[in-house]
């Protein structure tokens, strides 16, 4: 069954209202407010203790997205072999979609040293998101002919650059005149947050009432329990990736890789507010700037790939990610700086996305799509827990904000070694 107009309509419309989530929430304003509701509770030395274990305060943000995506190890495989196995993958993405969006409007009540009820919350909605997501993208296969990929899945992320900044600017309004309207900045960040939820919920409606579900080709066996069997057949993916060299080998390289771009997005905000003292408003404009310049950058990205094709011009990206982090460590002194700095990436953002997405469909055995999205969903949008960790561990060392971003260019460098070896045109 072909897919309507209408329906690749809906099927954009989950990017649009997931992106809020990943900009007000994850992008800008968790992370540096969640830093200060830390900071509140720690002792003198800017410590707190869970379980004994001495965290320092401007770390806790990056372990706490790092535990989130260690528990989606466990759950993202199991609900991609379901969704493969069945024929509601649509009932799938409504349940995350709204679990998240519940979580993160709970986030609202995240104030005074609550950072346990914040790190919670969080957690929740980042499980749920890369749930849900790991559903969305399995939808790409059966929406779009092959030869419509890249096309189709560059639209979905420029028009979730778009929703997402276009609530980025609400909230950024918000949080320029909170005190012209006479409630306080961090009260305006909870209003934010919870808006990131409400915007969530809203707009997973279009996508819930038109998109369809394909009768799946293949039927759980009788007496089984979904749930088990999910965990058989993820290991059964595992086993079978083997048999697809040039699918493995690009999912490795992009596991590392995205994981180097999904913390330098997660932490971008920490990062300028500790490091360049720069303040929330700022940091707030600088990130919407970045959600409307990777809109075009997704475009721009796709005619390049037209041109290259979609491996090469992934290896350009990286190249300027690479060379970013070496000017943030180097050279990154002022707030022009950073904006600047800042475009570059955006313009580079969508396109390494957009175009790792479409690749990865392609190399897709048919029929297992949400199988192997599930595993391409661990280094996804907001699901990096290896470059959290890195720089938390290397501030934790160093105390250096400069050498915890410049350790994420491992990432970059390996996860290009990697791809340069595939030739996916074969």
């Amino acid at each position: 069954m072909k897919s309507t107009r209408l329906e690749r309509i809906s099927w954009y419309a989950y990017d649009w209202a997931n992106s809020g989530f990943y900009t007000t929430v994850i992008t800008v304003f968790l992370g540096p407010y969640l830093t200060t509701i830390v900071k509140n509770a720690a002792d003198a030395s800017g410590y707190i203790y869970f379980l004994g274990i001495p965290i320092f305060a401007g770390t806790f943000f990056p372990f706490v997205v790092s535990i989130s995506v260690i528990l989606q190890v466990a759950f993202l495989p199991l609900i991609g072999a379901i969704a493969d196995w069945t024929n509601r993958k649509k009932l799938l993405l409504g349940i995350f979609a709204y679990l998240g969006s519940f979580a993160t409007i709970g986030l609202y009540f995240l104030e005074g040293e609550k950072y346990l009820l914040g790190a919670a919350l969080f957690i929740i909605a980042n499980i749920s998101f890369g749930c849900s997501v790991v559903v969305y993208n399995a939808f790409l296969n059966d929406i779009a002919e092959k030869e419509e990929s890249d096309k189709i899945s560059s639209i979905g992320w420029a028009i979730g650059y778009l929703g997402g900044g276009l609530l980025l600017a609400g909230n950024l309004m918000l949080f320029s005149n909170a005190e012209s309207l006479g409630i306080s900045l961090a009260y305006a960040i909870r209003l934010s947050l919870c808006s990131a939820g409400l915007w969530w919920a809203i707009f997973t409606i279009p996508t819930m009432l038109f998109l369809k579900d394909r009768l799946s080709a293949r039927k759980i066996p009788k007496g089984q329990n979904y749930f088990l069997f999910g965990f058989k057949q993820f290991f059964h993916t595992l086993k079978d990736a083997k048999k697809y060299p040039k699918t493995l080998l690009f999912l490795i390289a992009y596991l590392i890789y995205n994981d180097g771009v999904q913390a330098v997005i997660v932490l971008s905000s920490q990062f300028g507010q500790e490091e360049l003292s720069l303040d929330m408003a700022t940091l707030t404009t600088v990130i919407l700037v970045v959600q409307f310049v990777a809109f075009f950058g997704s475009l721009l990205f796709s005619f390049i790939s037209n041109k290259i094709g979609a491996r090469n011009a992934i290896l350009l990206s990286l190249v300027v990610w690479s060379a970013a982090l070496v000017y943030a460590f180097g050279f990154l002194e002022s707030e022009f700086q950073f904006f600047l700095m800042a475009i570059v990436i955006a313009i580079v953002l969508g396109g390494t996305q957009a175009l790792s997405r479409s690749l990865f469909a392609n190399l897709i055995p048919k029929g297992k799509e949400a199988e192997y999205f599930s595993m391409y969903e661990i280094s996804e949008r907001g699901t990096s827990w290896l470059g959290p960790f890195v720089f938390g561990l290397t501030l934790q060392f160093t105390g250096s904000y400069r050498f915890a971003i410049l350790s994420l260019i491992l990432f970059f460098i390996i996860g290009f070694l990697l791809l340069f070896k595939l030739k996916a045109e074969k």
